[in-house]
């Protein structure tokens, strides 16, 4: 499984169309919506917001007004092409004045997401987990010890400490016993 390291928006011109291609990491469902809607809202007098999307399983496509079959399925086959996994791909559409036709639309909703796709790096995703631990600050050190080699993206220091990171299976096999040992002790995992 692929995915886009970064978030990219790219712009393509074609008789005198603009087409603004904006490719978003996703990870889930509910993600979709809040973009698109933070995109029109954005580019509020856009004639078309065409999209497509994969998270996991789940592939759609939408054409938003352009005739069917010439926006959103180009666009998914682009990202389906290129393996890519947790993705939004929106193409805001500005109509120049002159027709396309339906070829003449295929090619350009296509070129404007495979050169979108360019300026950005795809990288290959890895099956993982995002654990959250907590621990009496006592355990800081031994945590700390055992977790030295993995970014910890959150943490908090209230009564209990609660560190959050996400860890790939690779290393999350290495660690799972440590953190069994220290789980029967005062520390809380969440998975």
């Amino acid at each position: 499984m692929k995915s886009i390291k970064e978030n990219i928006i790219n712009e393509y011109i074609v008789n005198k169309s603009k087409f603004i291609t904006l490719l978003i990491k996703v990870n889930d469902i509910d993600d979709i919506n809040k973009n698109i809607q933070q995109i029109k809202n954005k580019y509020k007098d856009a004639t078309h917001y065409c999209y497509a999307y994969i998270i996991n399983n789940i592939k759609r496509f939408n054409d938003d007004g352009e005739p069917s079959g010439t926006a959103g399925m180009p666009i998914l086959n682009v990202l389906e092409n290129n393996e890519l996994t947790n993705i939004l791909c929106v193409v805001v559409r500005y109509f120049g004045g002159i027709k396309l036709g339906a070829g003449g639309l295929v090619r350009a909703y296509t070129k404007s997401v495979t050169e979108s796709l360019t300026k950005t790096d795809i990288v290959n995703l890895k099956e993982g987990f995002k654990i959250i631990i907590e621990f009496p600050y006592n355990e800081i050190k031994i945590i700390n010890n055992l977790l030295k080699d993995i970014e910890i993206i959150d943490k908090k220091f209230d009564e209990l400490v609660t560190y959050s990171f996400l860890i790939d299976k690779e290393k999350y096999e290495n660690i799972k016993d440590c953190l069994n040992v220290i789980k029967k002790e005062n520390i809380l995992i969440t998975y």
